[in-house]
């Protein structure tokens, strides 16, 4: 092999580490769970669950996990037309992985199981692998959208608890979970990862600054359904 070849292939792999370092880190293969690092941009306005779903799929393609179905863990609610979906139904079985493989919930059961959820300021990553701001930051974003029951049920159809199933950001409602496990005080729902308490405002409650007034962001939570 000559010299010239040698170093041309020696430039190139340096070249991959240069362009994989600026990457920054990479998710493990198995990560099937993650919160969204950004939100839509619309308050609680998602473009309907196809519209929340194709976020979840677009941050995962950014990451190189675009190979999978994603699904954002939301439920509709059985009004407007539409039929009623529960957010546990769309996501896959488990175990449950985030960005550095580790394991949030063995499987749908230890999800919805208080006890047995590990999701928390720690291991509740974005699809890069960050952190999101819980309480005690000086911007709290532990406010995560769902709209669901704490047993991953959605709601009756006489109140509305998904921001009009995900197309309002005005006037409404939608149910929100603590990623971070922490609230205003010791009770169950205050440390729920998905059922804490119903978004609000003076907007509305829909409104991306009505979210950021109780302490979110419009962020959701991503599972791979496969």
């Amino acid at each position: 092999m000559s010299r010239i070849v040698v170093a041309a292939a020696a430039l190139l792999a340096m070249s991959g580490a240069a362009f994989a370092q600026a990457q920054g880190p990479q998710p493990n293969a198995g990560m099937n769970f993650f919160i969204t690092s950004a939100s839509p941009g619309k308050g609680a306005d998602l473009g309907g669950l196809d519209g929340a779903d194709a976020h979840c799929q677009r941050l995962a393609a950014a990451v190189g996990q675009g190979g999978k179905t994603w699904r954002a863990y939301l439920s509709q609610q059985a009004m407007d037309g539409k039929t009623a979906v529960n957010a546990k139904d769309r996501i896959g079985k488990g175990p449950y992985l985030n960005f550095k493989g580790e394991e949030i919930a063995k499987d749908l059961a230890g999800l919805h199981d208080p006890a047995a959820n590990k999701i928390n300021l720690e291991t509740g990553l974005t699809e890069r692998g960050q952190k999101v701001q819980g309480r005690g930051f000086l911007i709290n974003m532990h406010d995560i959208l769902t709209g669901t029951q704490a047993d991953g049920t959605t709601f009756p159809p006489d109140k509305d608890m998904t921001c009009g199933n995900w197309t309002k950001s005005g006037a409404g409602a939608a149910m929100v979970g603590h990623h971070d496990r922490m609230g205003l005080d010791d009770s169950a729902p205050a440390k729920s990862w998905n059922a804490s308490h119903p978004s609000r405002g003076a907007e509305g409650g829909c409104s991306a600054a009505d979210l950021r007034s109780t302490g979110g962001g419009g962020l959701l939570y991503c599972f791979a359904a496969n």
